[in-house]
């Protein structure tokens, strides 16, 4: 029996609409990045959402290579400061963009106790061990485990750090999953087990300027919120002295947003003087969470690009870009300068081992660290 025609024009339009419909989509897809110099292979990963959004992770570091964001009128820029390619990485680390590990930020003298027995860790020339030490996380070659592509886009690196590495007990095994959505949220997962009782500070070290990399304005014309109405304050050396200081009044109160430059020259504040500008950490009032809440949100106002940073951490470093002197050379040539970038690490507190007040970074065996931070891409209006 035929189907009267007025329900074959019915199904007909049905179709049409279907095949007209936008399938919303991530994609992943990998490439090689090149050789380090001594021989190995580096692959590049790109996700990229139907908005626009797109990252760009290399092995290398498990680093988060490229952002690019489109702006209110559609223009896409990418929003990261980095190398354009692995010698630059390789001959001048500075943890752009990088996993870091095993320890995000500073340790005192490069030595913490845990159950009794000190661990010595690599000392930089301040006579502290920063961001896990010279050859940590950031300048490894993570194995590539696996890229998907789908509603959710996903690569997954992997690292197994023995124990001793850079003075550190335990041998740890971690991963980093890097998930794209199809409206263009970027969430990083770090997940790592040990074999015996050690300290772990996982994250991500991007620096940021929402006008896009290379951009007129730099990265001080972003307004920047923090819902923290605390921040632990720092010696001459950059240590947290173990209090929590009250925003209120000082340059540090950024709870209802405002252009990072407000402050940053103030040289009344001894804080502004010893981090040379923002280096400090931030308490966030939401504290240790489940589930990532919001941490901090940047925006240039003139293009609209928007970045909110959600994190499960107690803390966010913010660091607007202070040792940048003109000495780095970055993406399309463009010389890099104090403020043309800026960094929010989500994190356990700097130093934390030796301040029992703050928040422990513990792991145990059989219970494993998990940290889950969120790169929200969006725009505001005008």
């Amino acid at each position: 029996m035929r189907k009267p025609v007025k329900a074959m024009l019915t199904t007909a339009a049905s179709l049409l609409a279907l095949a007209a419909t936008p399938v919303l989509a991530a994609d992943a897809t990998q490439a090689s990045a090149g050789q380090l110099s001594d021989g190995t292979p580096v692959t590049a990963v790109t996700l990229k959402a139907a908005n626009g959004v797109s990252a760009t992770v290399l092995t290398y570091g498990a680093t988060l290579w490229k952002l690019y964001a489109p702006d209110r009128d559609g223009q896409v820029a990418d929003v990261l400061l980095a190398y354009d390619d692995l010698a630059g990485f390789e001959k001048r680390p500075n943890f752009w963009g990088a996993t870091i590990g095993r320890y995000g930020n500073r340790i005192a003298g490069g030595k913490f106790t845990l159950d009794g027995k000190t661990y010595t860790l690599p000392q930089n020339d301040h006579g502290q061990s920063l961001h896990g030490g010279g050859k940590g996380f950031d300048v490894q070659n993570w194995k590539l485990e696996s890229i998907k592509s789908g509603k959710v886009a996903t690569a997954v690196f992997s690292l197994v750090s023995p124990d001793g590495d850079a003075g550190y007990p335990g041998t740890v095994k971690a991963k980093v999953t890097y998930s794209l959505d199809e409206s263009g949220n970027l969430q990083i997962a770090f997940d790592a087990t040990t074999d015996k009782p050690t300290v772990l500070n996982l994250t991500n070290h991007a620096i940021f300027n929402m006008a896009g990399e290379g951009s007129d304005r730099d990265a001080t014309t972003n307004v920047l919120t923090i819902p923290a109405s605390r921040y632990t304050p720092v010696d001459a050396t950059l240590i947290p002295t173990g209090e929590l200081r009250a925003v209120d009044g000082t340059p540090f109160d950024f709870r209802k947003g405002k252009p990072v430059v407000q402050g940053i020259r103030d040289g009344k504040d001894q804080q502004i003087v010893y981090g040379r500008g923002f280096d400090h950490n931030f308490a966030l009032d939401k504290g240790v969470t489940k589930t990532p809440e919001l941490a901090a949100r940047l925006e240039d106002p003139v293009s609209g690009r928007v970045l909110e940073l959600l994190t499960t951490e107690p803390g966010v470093q913010f660091y607007s870009g202070n040792f940048l002197d003109g000495t780095f050379i970055g993406k399309q040539g463009h010389l890099y300068r104090m403020g043309d970038g800026i960094a929010l690490e989500p994190q356990k507190f700097p130093d934390a081992p030796n301040h029992a007040n703050f928040p422990s970074t513990r792991v145990d065996p059989g219970k494993p660290y998990r940290h889950v931070m969120i790169y929200r891409v969006s725009t505001s209006s005008r």
